[in-house]
């Protein structure tokens, strides 16, 4: 994961602290025959994994149903009304500098990261007016937290004396899986009251995260909301200021890097819906697609959680029965609406780039694409317009898919009332409901990277891994755990991997936490 020249051991972010997970040793690339790998589905998980086999010399076939690559930050080509030519997607993603790994793949094309570029500020607005900025939170811990509370006009002295200190205390060390230990079993809201967390810094600040996950605070887990606050606040110094795509993501990202993966020799197969796997009596496994049938050697799965229930259904020769009944189990998170709409007329020219939303009952975030985007940069441009997309996270199932479109315009109106003028001469809705949830005590149900069958390893953001990393991160990681697991059983050299530090930074604030020494998680 270096760029040309530079060992992989190099820190790639400014925290010090970062933790280096260094390659397992091994030869650098096969020798003779090579052996081969389907890996199934082309989202980050997958290509990380194709990645990283491909580099090695092993002779990957990577199969994605959907005619594009990136998964849930993936793109497809469309047309405006008037016939011009656009790219959708299923909305904005922001690449924070934690996400070491997920970076690293993508400096295999673009080692200084050129298409990528700094959005200046992480803005929230609540509905009643106040409003949160990231932009002048010191970075590194403690003081970033402090720095938070401080600067917040959600936090009241009021506030903090009436916050349970105690009830607190596991964000002070997070450490995996011990958070789960801790918190599994507990929602992220009822988390949040037992701490007697202010409610509008409660929407501004960690339900910004539990949402993130496509998830009602109620149903989400409260360890993954504490991973969560240990990766951007109190565990790490790179700070919650994110990059963003210049151009829409099939350009930035993901058409470069299925280049790499050709050049290594790799085949990718978009189109290809990979209908049935069954192991072969004399080893490897016999993949089945609408297309026709290939021998591999062993098989990576980086599906979503839907895609791997459905495909693991229709295998029943793969794993054994209590992983089977596992991956059975997992569940989808509620429904999200992206709406992305082209406008006749420019938003006010002092709208950031993105703005996280909290108090309204479905309005997430807006962003001004012509902001940091390419493609709507010269559609604003050449029609004096601008590109708005607005995000609904965890919609209730039961809502009327026309209603909700409509109120979620209408907030945008409220957010910024120079819409209501404007005409609205392009949109589309895209509802989805694909990613995983991750429910009150469900993490010890959740899939490894290792599953019964050693050549069959998996792959995705749903995948638990023992590591400080979540959401696109998460996905990027296990994808390279899973090649590395493959890349152990012919001797090849492993995957050099970095995350935040996997414990809290203070020796004082880790006592008060209770994992000091003489305590069992310690221990």
């Amino acid at each position: 994961m270096s760029r040309p020249g530079q060992p992989e051991h190099v820190r790639r972010g400014r925290d010090r602290r970062a933790r280096l997970l260094p390659a397992r040793p091994g030869k650098r690339r096969v020798e003779g025959p090579r052996p081969t790998t389907a890996v199934v589905g082309g989202g980050i998980a997958g290509l990380a994994a194709a990645t990283a086999l491909a580099e090695r010399g092993v002779a990957v076939t990577l199969y994605e149903r959907q005619p594009y690559l990136g998964g849930r930050a993936g793109g497809w080509p469309t047309n405006l009304p008037d016939g011009t030519p656009v790219t959708m997607s299923r909305g904005f993603h922001a690449f924070f500098r934690q996400y070491y790994n997920l970076r690293g793949l993508l400096r295999r094309t673009d080692p200084g990261l050129r298409r990528l570029t700094a959005l200046p500020d992480y803005p929230l607005l609540h509905a009643d007016g106040s409003r949160e900025s990231f932009r002048r939170v010191p970075r590194t811990p403690p003081c970033n937290a402090l720095g938070f509370a401080l600067l917040s006009p959600s936090f009241t002295l009021r506030d903090l004396r009436r916050m349970d200190p105690v009830a607190a205390l596991p964000l002070l060390d997070v450490r995996v899986p011990e958070i789960y230990d801790r918190l599994d079993h507990t929602s992220a809201y009822d988390f949040l009251d037992a701490v007697r967390f202010p409610g509008k810094a409660r929407h501004l600040a960690f339900e910004v995260f539990s949402r993130s996950f496509f998830a009602d605070p109620r149903r989400l887990s409260a360890a993954e909301m504490a991973l969560m606050f240990h990766i951007y606040f109190l565990g790490s110094s790179e700070g919650l200021l994110f990059d963003v795509p210049r151009a829409p993501f099939p350009a930035a990202l993901w058409q470069p890097l299925a280049d790499h993966l050709r050049r290594h020799g790799a085949d990718v197969r978009t189109s290809t819906a990979v209908e049935h796997i069954a192991p072969r009596p004399d080893g490897g496994y016999q993949v089945t697609t609408d297309r026709d049938e290939r021998h591999h050697d062993s098989v990576v799965l980086a599906l979503d959680t839907a895609g791997l229930r459905r495909l693991v259904a229709r295998s029943d020769g793969l794993g054994d029965a209590p992983w089977r009944e596992r991956i059975a189990r997992l569940r989808n998170a509620p429904p999200f609406l992206v709406t992305r709409l082209w406008l006749d007329r420019p938003v006010a020219p002092d709208r950031p780039g993105f703005l996280g939303t909290g108090g309204f009952p479905t309005l997430d975030n807006i962003s001004v694409l012509e902001r940091w985007e390419d493609e709507a940069a010269h559609w604003a441009a050449r029609t004096g317009g601008s590109v708005l997309e607005l995000h609904a996270y965890a919609v209730g199932a039961q809502t009327s898919r026309d209603v909700e479109e409509k109120r979620l315009i209408e907030q945008m109106h409220r957010v910024y009332p120079e819409t209501r003028g404007a005409t609205i001469v392009g949109a589309r809705h895209e509802w989805r409901d694909d990613c995983p949830l991750f429910p009150v005590g469900g993490y010890r149900a959740r899939p490894t990277v290792r599953t019964p069958d050693p050549a069959l390893v998996v792959a995705g953001d749903l995948v638990r891994t023992g590591l400080p990393v979540a959401l696109m991160e998460r996905a990027a990681t296990t994808g390279f755990l899973a090649a590395d697991a493959l890349l152990e059983r012919w001797g090849l050299r492993g995957v050099t991997l970095w995350t935040v530090p996997h414990r809290g930074r203070s020796v004082l604030l880790r006592s008060l936490a209770g994992w000091g020494p003489g305590t069992r998680a310690a221990r």
